[in-house]
């Protein structure tokens, strides 16, 4: 079950995109040691913006991965044009496997 989730956007700085969607994409072996984080979607929304979609099953989860991502975004501020925006979100309704929000 997920119930509390996140939104984080990530604006690279022009000419680092490939930097940081390597980076990105890399911390997808992090994420898969971590037992709390239900959900983890790498998205491009554009040329520069990248974001990071997180679902957890609770607020200590999501409290945890976020610790853990802030000192993995700590590495990149060389190559990003602003600090990344996260925003905590309430899980409506999901369809994952062998899961449903509630």
């Amino acid at each position: 079950m997920v119930n509390v989730g996140l939104f984080v956007r990530i604006e690279a700085r022009p000419g680092h995109e490939k930097e940081v969607q390597a980076a990105i994409t890399a911390a997808l072996t992090d994420v898969e040691q971590e037992p709390g984080t239900t959900v983890w979607l790498a998205l491009r929304l554009g040329p520069t913006t990248f974001a990071v979609v997180d679902a957890f099953p609770d607020q200590e989860a999501r409290q945890e991965h976020l610790e853990a991502g802030r000192a993995r975004l700590a590495r990149l501020p060389e190559l990003l044009a602003q600090p990344p925006t996260i925003e905590y979100t309430d899980i409506l309704a999901a369809k994952i496997p062998g899961t449903t929000a509630g």
